[in-house]
């Protein structure tokens, strides 16, 4: 079986159990709309797991771009060469922005690791797709981590930019593809800000299906089977106060 979560945001427990729950096995797959890092209490923890299992497929989300940009300038050796220009303020900038966004942990855990480990989890990031199209039984589902500015249906999805994929929101009251069997599938925006009930649970209508039920703001994780069309679904253990993502 093929399964589809988002947004773990370092939520380690929850995405074992969620797991344990979908009995995931080496003859599964598993495709991670980005964000598993950030904001929740084992971020590093979560993203050495997803790479050692080969059947996971990690798309790059938001925060794994903010991580990346700001750790591959600071995991570098700094040397008596390049020390007055390898930071700039901007550098720095970027930093300060991506802490108050919730990188703070996730900083925090990744300088304790070994400099082979640092620097595997920045190659692992450095390969994350930025979009993929599974096809079940004559259907299609399009995932990318947040949405698609600019979105024609006649563009290919390889013309469009990283930022048109990973910061922009999907708009859940437009359908975006024609075809009744083609789906945007999403994370990046809780599932608690588009159900007017304003449940967290996997919000499916108007051709869209949003998988990001606000785990790290004491919702619940959550995964899509294509096959099945099943939904699953683990409490969250976090206690934080709701935001946007």
């Amino acid at each position: 079986m093929r399964y589809i979560i988002s947004d773990i945001h370092g939520c380690y427990e929850e995405y074992q159990e969620l797991l344990g729950r979908l009995r995931f096995s080496p003859a599964d797959e598993l495709y991670v709309l980005g964000d598993a890092a950030d904001r929740g209490p084992q971020p590093v923890k979560v993203l050495q797991d997803m790479m050692m299992r080969p059947n996971v497929t990690y798309l790059v989300g938001n925060h794994d771009y903010m991580m990346l940009c700001t750790l591959k300038k600071l995991a570098v050796e700094i040397t008596k060469d390049n020390w007055e220009k390898h930071l700039t303020s901007d550098d720095l900038m970027n930093y300060y922005y991506w802490l108050q966004d919730g990188g703070r942990v996730t900083s925090d855990q990744f300088r304790t690791l070994p400099r082979d480990e640092q620097l595997d989890i920045l190659d692992y990031l450095s390969d994350a797709q930025i979009c993929t199209i599974l096809e079940d039984r004559g259907r299609r589902f399009v995932l990318v981590h947040a949405g698609i500015r600019g979105f024609d249906e006649c563009r290919d999805l390889d013309t469009y930019e990283l930022s048109d994929l990973i910061f922009e929101r999907a708009d859940y009251s437009r359908k975006y593809y024609k075809d009744p069997r083609t789906f945007l599938v999403t994370g990046h925006t809780p599932t608690m800000l588009i159900h007017p009930h304003g449940r967290p649970e996997i919000y499916q209508a108007n051709g869209h299906i949003a998988v990001d039920c606000g785990c790290v703001f004491g919702g619940r994780l959550a995964a899509y089977c294509i096959e099945t069309g099943e939904t699953f679904y683990v409490k969250s253990r976090q206690q934080g106060s709701f935001q946007s993502a």
